[in-house]
C-alpha cells in the first residue's frame, strides 16, 4: 500500500527538525502544504504549523531509509522512508543539504529505535563539558540578530556558491567580540554546541567531514569550513558547464528573498506548491518546481512597478480550495498573480519585500 510523499524543506529546533513541508497525496498525486516534525520515535505531520494536533504520525521503529529513491529517478533530491504495515513514504528535499541532513537524522531515529534508545542531542552538554548558564538557544537568537548578529554571506567554495552562510572562523570571532567566549578554545566549545543542538548545519565537504566524522560533530574554526543558519534561506549553486554563458539580466540582482508558496495556475486554477525566488535591481520574481532544481525557472515576474496586497479571498477559487494567508501581485501590465503563505507572518515578510523591490528595483 502506497502512503503519501512530502516536500520537506526542513529547519532545525532544539531536539526536533520543524520544517515546512509538501505531500503528495497517494491518489491525487498533487502536493500540499503540512508542517513535521522529527520526535524520538517517528514523524508527526500538521496541517498548519499553528495546528496544535497533528493530522497523521508515520513511526520510525521498524521502518527502513532509502536514498536515493528509484521510484522517482528524475527527482534526485527524493529518499523513502518504508514503515510497518507496508506503507511507503515519500520525501523530496529543496536542496541537497536538505536531504542529507534530514536523511542522516531520521537514519539515527530508526537505528536508536533498533537498540532501544531514544535519539536526542542532550548528551552534547555533557560532552562537551558546557556550563551550565549558557543557555544555547537565547545565543543563537543572538547570532541571527540582523544588526548585531553573524553576518550571511554569498561564499564561493569547492567550485560552488553557498548562499547564506559564513565561515566557521566567523562564528569564533564573533563569539569572542560579543564577550560570549574569553578565547578561542572557548568559543569553539560554544560553536560545537550550537552545531550538535542542530542550530548551526555543515554546508560543504570540509564541514560535512568535520561533523559526521566522528561520535560528535565538531565545528572548525577555519576560514574554509562553512555553515548557515538552520533556518535561515540558504542554498547552494553549481557552475554551468560553459563558463562564457551570459548570464540574463533579469538574473543578475541579488537575491533579496526565497522560499515556497502556494501558487494559483492562470489556466486551470488550480494550486501548486513552487519555490520563489525575489531579486532586486533588477526586480524579479523567478518561480520554480522544487524537486527540480533552479537551473529553469517555470516563470518570472517583472516587479517594476507591480502593486502587492494582502487579500482574504480569491475569484474563481472555491472556498476550501485555498484558506488564509493570501496575498495578490498586479503588475504594470496588468496581470494577476495569486499566492499563499503558510503563516500570517510569513505573507506580511513577503508583502514587505515584494514591495520594496517593485519600489526601488528596475
Amino acid at each position: 500500500m502506497s502512503g503519501v510523499a512530502r516536500f520537506l524543506s526542513p529547519q532545525a529546533h532544539s531536539f526536533t527538525r520543524v520544517p515546512t513541508s509538501h505531500p503528495q497525496g497517494a491518489v491525487l498525486s498533487s502536493w500540499k502544504a503540512v508542517w513535521v516534525v522529527l520526535s524520538d520515535d517517528g514523524l508527526d505531520f500538521y496541517k498548519k504549523k499553528a495546528d496544535s494536533s497533528p493530522k497523521g504520525m508515520i513511526p520510525l521503529k521498524g521502518a527502513t531509509l532509502t536514498c536515493p529513491c528509484q521510484d522517482f529517478p528524475k527527482r534526485p533530491l527524493v529518499f523513502k522512508i518504508s514503515a510497518s504495515k507496508n506503507q511507503e513514504h515519500f520525501f523530496q528535499a529543496t536542496h541537497l543539504e536538505d536531504r542529507e541532513m534530514w536523511v542522516k537524522d531520521i537514519k539515527r531515529t530508526i537505528t536508536c529505535l533498533q537498540a532501544g534508545k531514544k535519539f536526542a542531542r542532550k548528551s552534547t552538554r555533557r560532552s562537551i563539558r558546557l556550563p551550565d548558564t549558557v543557555n544555547l538557544s537565547d545565543l543563537y537568537l543572538q547570532m541571527k540578530d540582523q544588526e548585531s548578529g553573524v553576518k550571511e554571506q554569498k561564499l564561493e567554495k569547492e567550485k560552488r556558491i553557498f548562499n547564506h552562510c559564513f565561515t566557521g572562523s566567523t562564528v569564533i570571532d564573533w563569539l569572542i567580540s560579543k564577550a560570549k567566549a574569553r578565547n578561542r578554545q572557548e568559543g569553539l566549545m560554544l560553536a560545537t554546541g550550537l552545531l550538535n543542538e542542530g542550530f548551526l548545519q555543515p554546508a560543504g565537504d570540509l564541514s560535512k567531514g568535520a561533523a559526521e566524522g566522528g561520535a560528535e560533530s565538531v565545528l572548525l574554526d577555519q576560514p574554509d569550513a562553512l555553515y548557515y543558519f538552520a533556518d535561515s534561506g540558504f542554498f547552494c549553486e553549481g557552475y554551468s558547464s560553459d563558463e562564457d554563458t551570459i548570464v540574463k539580466e533579469e538574473f543578475r540582482g541579488a537575491i533579496v528573498k526565497q522560499g515556497c508558496l502556494l501558487k494559483q495556475g492562470h489556466r486551470r486554477k488550480n494550486w501548486k506548491v513552487r519555490k520563489f525566488i525575489l531579486r532586486d535591481d533588477p526586480a524579479y520574481i523567478h518561480y520554480y518546481d522544487p524537486g527540480k532544481g533552479e537551473i529553469n525557472p517555470l516563470g518570472s515576474i517583472h516587479l517594476r512597478g507591480s502593486v502587492v496586497t494582502a487579500v482574504e479571498h480569491i475569484p474563481d477559487a472555491k472556498k476550501h480550495d485555498v484558506e488564509g494567508n493570501l496575498f495578490e501581485i498586479i503588475t504594470s501590465d496588468d496581470t494577476h498573480y495569486f499566492l499563499q503563505a503558510a503563516t500570517a507572518e510569513e505573507r506580511k515578510e513577503w508583502i514587505r519585500s515584494i514591495h520594496t523591490v517593485a519600489k526601488s528595483g528596475k
